[in-house]
């Protein structure tokens, strides 16, 4: 090791994330297989404080993966995942309110209103007046829109859809009921469950 100012023993590894993944990556991928096969024989051990770190870190790296596709479509024209959040819940719930985007984001209105505020100018999203209360105002995706929708989720579902074929039916089972029970209660509503495009 070097001893010149400001050398670090990490300076390898600090130059390139992937290098990160290639040097860790693999050691805890082999962990998690490790831990899951001595622990198969009892069905209580899942519970274990090292399950529950693996299942941390199996999530963490799987929304790496899930979310990795559709930024690289949304830095073609410079959004972030806050624009995507509101494109995807705009696209399943066509005119939904401001204040029920705020409620399903779990963002300010501020925050929100940024992110609006871009999509309407690039023509992604319109925003309409209420029928039954005129006071409202509800969002719809435009045609522009539902075409960057289509291409964010079509990357997504690709993804998702390879990885339900290979766990099967019941894996996928217990794989909802983990996630609804992971997340907060009040997003439990058939609503965020409807089917559809």
């Amino acid at each position: 090791m070097s001893g010149r100012k400001g050398d670090s023993p990490y300076g390898n590894l600090c130059k390139n994330v992937n290098k990160v993944d290639i040097f860790f990556y693999p050691a805890i991928h082999q962990r998690m297989r490790n831990e899951s096969k001595s622990d198969q024989d009892d069905p209580l051990l899942y519970l274990t404080d090292g399950q529950l770190r693996s299942g941390i870190e199996a999530m963490f790296f799987a929304y790496r993966g899930f979310t990795a596709d559709p930024d690289r479509i949304l830095a073609e024209q410079d959004y972030g995942r806050a624009h995507h959040r509101a494109v995807h819940f705009i696209h399943r719930h066509p005119g939904i309110t401001v204040s029920g985007l705020i409620f399903i984001l779990g963002i300010s209105k501020q925050s929100l209103n940024r992110v609006l505020r871009r999509l309407i100018t690039d023509q992604l999203v319109e925003i309409r007046i209420g029928d039954s209360d005129r006071r409202t105002r509800q969002l719809f995706l435009t045609e522009a829109g539902r075409h960057l929708e289509q291409r964010l989720s079509e990357a997504q579902r690709r993804r998702m859809r390879s990885a339900y074929r290979a766990a099967g039916p019941e894996a996928v089972a217990g794989f909802r009921k983990v996630l609804d029970n992971i997340m907060d209660p009040r997003y439990r509503s058939s609503m965020f469950h409807n089917k559809g495009s």
